[in-house]
C-alpha cells in the first residue's frame, strides 16, 4: 500500500479539497447514466480518508433516481469535484474522489492508475460491462 494525500480542486478553485488515496490500488469508471455523460474517472475511499477544505458554499449537489447518491459540482466552473453516498456493495458509505481535478499528478502518473469499470447502467456493480472503450 501507497497511500498518499493529495491535493485536488475545480477548475476556479473555489472548492478545494484532500484525499489520501492508493493509486496503485486503482480507480473505477461507470457506465451509469451520470458517470458515463460526465466521464467519471473516480477513486472510492472511506469518509475518513477524505476532507472538504474550502468552497462548500460553492457547492452544488445533484441526484437523481433513489436519491442517494450526491454529485458534487462547483457553481462557479461547473467542475465535477467529488462523489459522496453510500453503496453496499462496495462497502457502504464513501466519497469518490474525482482524479481529473487531482493537482500534481503527472500524466505519467496517471496513466499507470489500474482502471475497475463497473456495470452501473445495470445495478451490475461488481461486473464489467461488455463495452467498456466509450468510457
Amino acid at each position: 500500500m501507497s497511500q498518499k494525500t493529495y491535493k485536488a480542486s475545480c477548475h476556479c478553485r473555489q472548492v478545494r479539497y484532500e484525499a489520501d488515496l492508493d493509486l496503485t490500488a486503482g480507480s473505477s469508471r461507470c457506465n451509469c447514466s451520470i458517470c458515463a455523460r460526465t466521464r467519471q474517472w473516480g477513486i472510492t475511499v472511506k469518509p475518513a480518508q477524505f476532507r472538504l477544505l474550502t468552497g462548500e458554499e460553492s457547492l452544488r449537489n445533484y441526484q437523481f433516481g433513489s436519491m442517494t447518491q450526491n454529485h458534487y459540482f462547483c457553481r462557479v466552473c461547473g467542475v465535477h469535484v467529488f462523489g459522496q453516498g453510500y453503496v453496499e456493495q462496495i462497502g457502504g458509505d464513501y466519497y469518490s474522489v474525482n482524479i481529473a481535478c487531482l493537482e500534481e499528478v503527472s500524466p505519467t502518473e496517471l496513466a499507470a492508475i489500474p482502471v475497475r469499470y463497473m456495470d452501473g447502467r445495470h445495478n451490475k456493480w461488481l461486473q464489467t460491462p461488455a463495452e467498456t472503450r466509450y468510457l
